[in-house]
């Protein structure tokens, strides 16, 4: 039998286990699951004969070398920072190694070691980063196949609640790691380029500088930008694209209700509040307000952000009880970013039947035959429980489907590499559609932002 080692057994496997179990006949796979808690490798496995769960220490480097020496191709779900050691013994002992996350400099320097062992260190092929790299690759391959030249590429993200779960007035709820939600546009200024020109936005204006879309049949959506929208121009060849633009989505008033978090300063992440374990909510919130002898802290928080008694964004702030006097925060040496995760936690998670949703929105400004045209691109998909998630099922699923392509020799070309060729997306891409993850495309009017080519 081929065997494979999955380590992580966390929420983005549930699908990832699923589908190489429902293989393991056909494809003659054995699959070893360790995590750090035994309990939950062995939910995932369910029972089934041809998988073993481990308790499973990455810290503990003979039980690490023992069972990666064991396996045909390793897939890593670990956080990103933890991939490394990893990646090591697969090269000491000669192995594939699949993951979902970004490619760490430190990853990337084992590339010359992966190709000399001709090994296969595939990265970046969850969601996002992910399959929006081999969907956009698809497009942008096809048009410069017909001879066309891409000159705006925009690409949207985000994780949502589904349409028939969003029951609260933020439109959103938790579908992932809540603290890079609360953290999200920190640690240097958004960058991008729009008609040739570059545009920075500073974390504390980023909230208010959003994009709007609509996807068919799901409704209006916003996107704010990430923060390095460049990262991937060469990777993509389109250093001679005019606008490159990648952002977050949102549904339309969430970023705008953000900012007060921001402006206000509660998610900031640098120091710890004092006696944050015995504070209250309300405390909490006056924190960050002036002292007033005799104005209230709802009043007080009305005049700095100048919020008019009929503005949404007020029932916003009522709705997560932030001036409650009774609920305590109860987190020792705790950061502002690290109370607000709290409060909001209480509100925004998923409820046993709710169910998630991913929308994923590319736009492709080209130029063909002298003529300038568009291609948008959308993907929806939603969750099927809170096990099965749209989530779980954009990041695990192509996981799982790179590592039988890799297994089966379909997928060749070795070294660290990100999916971003035909041999990787195609049958990818293809075989995802079976599990409702399917891309509309369709050509519309080019819009750009300088359809007039006046000074931007």
């Amino acid at each position: 039998m081929r065997h494979i080692l999955i380590i992580g057994a966390g929420r983005s496997a549930s699908s990832l286990i699923q589908y190489l179990l429902n293989k393991s006949e056909e494809e003659n796979l054995h699959l070893t699951i360790g995590d750090l808690s035994l309990e939950l490798a062995q939910r995932k496995t369910k029972n089934h004969k041809n998988a073993t769960a481990i308790a499973f220490d990455i810290f503990n480097e003979s039980q690490r070398k023992e069972e990666i020496q064991k396996a045909d191709i390793v897939i890593s779900m670990l956080p990103a920072h933890m991939h490394i050691e990893v990646a090591k013994d697969c090269i000491t002992y000669k192995k594939h190694m699949v993951t979902a996350s970004y490619i760490s400099e430190a990853m990337q320097n084992l590339d010359a070691q992966a190709k000399e062992n001709n090994l296969v260190f595939m990265n970046e092929i969850g969601l996002d980063p992910g399959i929006d790299h081999m969907s956009a690759m698809k497009v942008i391959d096809e048009i410069r196949d017909q001879g066309g030249k891409i000159i705006l590429f925009e690409s949207f993200c985000g994780g949502l609640v589904a349409p028939e779960s969003d029951n609260n007035l933020w439109n959103y709820k938790f579908t992932w790691n809540p603290r890079n939600v609360v953290l999200a546009g920190q640690g240097g200024a958004a960058k991008f380029i729009q008609e040739g020109t570059y545009k920075y936005i500073p974390y504390h204006k980023l909230f208010r500088r959003t994009e709007f879309m609509e996807v068919e049949g799901y409704g209006r959506f916003e996107g704010y930008a990430n923060r390095d929208s460049l990262k991937y121009r060469s990777v993509y060849g389109l250093d001679d694209a005019l606008t490159l633009y990648r952002g977050t989505i949102r549904r339309v008033g969430f970023s705008k209700a953000w900012n007060m978090f921001v402006q206000l300063g509660m998610t900031d992440d640098s120091y710890v509040m004092e006696n944050s374990e015995n504070m209250t909510y309300r405390e909490f919130t006056n924190s960050f307000l002036p002292y007033h002898p005799t104005d209230s802290v709802e009043i007080k928080l009305r005049l700095i952000l100048k919020i008019d008694q009929d503005d949404i964004k007020w029932d916003k702030l009522l709705e997560l009880d932030l001036f409650n006097n009774k609920k305590i925060v109860g987190l020792k040496n705790a950061t502002p970013a690290q109370i607000l995760e709290k409060i909001l936690s209480e509100s925004w998670s998923l409820e046993e039947h709710d169910k998630d949703m991913i929308v994923m929105y590319h736009k492709f400004g080209y130029v063909l035959d002298g003529k300038e045209k568009q291609i948008d691109s959308t993907m929806v998909c939603i969750g099927d429980d809170q096990t099965y998630t749209a989530m779980a099922k954009t990041v695990g699923l192509p996981v799982a489907i790179a590592t039988l392509q890799i297994l089966n020799g379909n997928i060749k070309t070795p070294g660290v590499q990100l999916p971003i060729r035909k041999e990787v997306y195609l049958p990818i891409l293809k075989e995802l559609e079976n599990y409702g993850v399917t891309f509309n495309e369709k050509g519309v009017p080019y819009m750009g932002y300088n359809p007039m080519h006046v000074a931007g």
